[in-house]
Formats: structure tokens, sequence, C-alpha cells
């Protein structure tokens, strides 16, 4: 079987969580008899001919995908990474860009970061139609000609099915890591006073109110990841605010991230909104303890195996980590044997058969 996987068109410049999952799931689908193709949405050139099915990713940007779908009129399925970010604007400030647009409803929000994107980002609307459908109604089409979607977690399942009039088939695909490359290593002993967040620069991620738990504490905390689009600013008031113990570092290759994961006690993301947080996975399946965020999809993979934080109470934060640090709990093993890109490749390719077998 071939099939095409198409996501953003910034998925390679501006690498994100999405981009490991699509590279991870189309390298292990190989063992299961799958050859798989990458497309970005700009692309426009496509042989559409030659696959039998497409994989969409990134169901929150539907401009992405209506060309595609009626321009190769294939089966396809979506693995929707539905991202929530009302939470978010809540919290920001009233005068700021998303404190603005949480005044208004979700699908309007959306709509106008798209438009904004393609005037800032040069990502280009590939769907005109898209502009007149309007962000949900866009979504809406999407889910009523898909064959299936796949969620990374109950959660985001239900979730989708709450907010839209979606009763087709679904099939859970839990997010992985490359247990090649992220394990622990015994013989090393971590800092316990050593905290990592490894996440791109934005107001999502939270790393601000880390920032704020953690500056001049006993902690030291070393922040790792690039600054994303339009997010400099955000970046710069981190920077700002941060004491004499916080370190900033660029992106780090893979390789060089499970070495940091190791040195480090404690591994904390607590965003905004997370359907996995790729980082939390690896980072526990290096050995760290982890807090993660209480919004999301993060119970459906941490509960009983991390601690919660309050993306809001800065002070919430830094007594979990300080949990966190003192807990000579082991949940390696467990993420392991349960969140591994080979076994997420066997559940997408069982998907794959039986979205080709829906009429």
């Amino acid at each position: 079987m071939r099939v095409l996987f198409i996501s953003r068109a910034t998925l390679f410049s501006t690498r994100g969580g999405d981009t490991i999952q699509m590279e991870k799931t189309a390298a292990a689908l190989k063992s299961w008899g799958i050859d798989v193709e990458i497309a970005t949405a700009n692309q426009k050139d496509i042989d559409y001919s030659s696959f039998e099915l497409i994989h969409f990713f990134n169901l929150i940007r539907p401009a992405d995908i209506l060309y595609h779908i009626r321009k190769s009129k294939l089966p396809y399925v979506v693995s929707p990474i539905y991202v929530k970010y009302d939470q978010m604007g809540k919290k920001n400030n009233a005068f700021s860009v998303q404190g603005f647009l949480s005044l208004f409803p979700a699908s309007f929000q959306e709509y106008a970061k798209c438009i904004a994107r393609s005037l800032l980002n040069q990502e280009k609307i590939v769907s005109p139609e898209y502009l007149f459908m309007g962000h949900r109604r866009s979504i809406q089409y999407i889910l009523d000609r898909c064959k299936l979607i796949l969620p990374n977690s109950q959660s985001e399942a239900l979730r989708l099915q709450s907010e839209f009039q979606y009763t087709g088939g679904v099939c859970i695909i839990p997010n992985a890591v490359d247990t090649e490359i992220f394990y622990p290593q015994p013989e090393i002993h971590p800092n316990p006073k050593a905290i990592l967040c490894v996440a791109r620069f934005e107001p999502r991620k939270n790393q601000l109110n880390v920032i704020k738990a953690l500056s001049h504490t006993e902690f030291t905390l070393t922040l790792v990841g690039d600054v994303a689009p339009n997010h400099q600013a955000y970046y710069q008031q981190c920077r700002k605010i941060a004491g004499d113990n916080v370190r900033f570092v660029d992106f780090v290759a893979h390789e060089k991230l499970a070495a940091l994961y190791r040195t480090h006690k404690v591994h904390v993301l607590v965003s905004w909104f997370e359907t996995t947080g790729l980082s939390s996975l690896e980072a526990a399946a290096c050995g760290c303890n982890i807090v993660v965020s209480q919004y999301g999809d993060t119970r459906d993979y941490f509960e009983g195996y991390a601690w919660f934080g309050d993306p809001d109470d800065p002070d919430h934060i830094l007594q979990t980590i300080k949990e966190a640090a003192s807990s000579e709990k082991n949940f390696a093993p467990y993420f392991l044997k349960n969140y591994n890109w080979h076994k997420a490749a066997q559940q997408t390719a069982e998907a794959y058969k039986m979205a080709i077998k829906i009429k």
C-alpha cells in the first residue's frame, strides 16, 4: 500500500511535534508493508494516482486540506491533533493579539490566524473555498467525508465528537517515542535540582510561568527550543524576567536531547493545552520525572505516572516540581513499553486497512 501524508506548509521549516509524529510514523510503517511519501499542503504538483490513501494531519488547519481532497478524489483519514487555544486566550493580556482574539468565537480566532499566517508567514491559503466556507464549516466538510479519524487519545476523540457532528469511525493512535534514542542509562545520576523544559517558545507552551516559578530558587532551569514564528516578543519577555539560574538553549538534535533528559531530574511542560506533549513522553522514556499540564489530553497518557501542574499558578508549578524532584519513582519502563513508534505504526496500518474497506 502507498499512502500520502500531507500537513502544513511549514512542516519542515518550523519543526514541531507533528513533524516528528509524521516522520517517525512513516519510517515505522515500512515494517508493516506500507510505503509513505510526505508532502506539504502548498505542493500542487503531486501525482495522486500513485497512492491509495491520503493521511492528513492537523485538522485545526482545514485550509491546508480542502484543496487536496477535491483535487485527489482519494479516500482519506485524518490525525486531528486538535489543539484548543481558548484557555490560553482567557488568561492573556486583553491588549495582546491572542487576548483580543479570545473575545471572539474559537472558529473566528482560527480563521483570523489562518489569514494572518498567509500574510505574515507566506503560508499561502491553497484552498480558496476556505475563505467563504469559514473555519468551522471547513472542518465539518472534512469530517463528513473522511473514512476515519485517528486522534492521539480518547479525550481528543470525545472533544471532536462533542464540538462537531461527527459520527464516523475512530481509531485511537497514541503518540510515541523513538526507543532507540530515548531510553534511560542507569549509570547516569541526574541532578535533583536540574529542571528541563523542551518546547518551542510560544504562549501556549507557557514557559513564562515556568520561569516565574523557578527564577531565584535553588533549582536550575534549562529551556530548550527555537522561537515559534511571530512570537519573538514572547521569547524576549521570557528572557527579561529570567533569573541567573535560568538558561536558554536553541534547537537541539534528538541524540543530544536524549543526553539532556538523562542529566535532568525533572522535565516540566505545563502548557495551556496539550494533546500529548511529545517532549514529556521523550523525557519520561529517558527516566525523567515529569510535570505536565492539567489541561488538554494529558491525563490519557500520564495519569498515575506524572505530576500535574496548574499553568496559571507559578506557586503550584513550583510545588509540583519539588514533589517530582524528590521522588525516586521510575516510570521509564511503562512509557517504553506502551508508547513506541513500532506499536503506533502497527495500529496505524490496521486503521488504513479498515479505512480502505469503508464504502
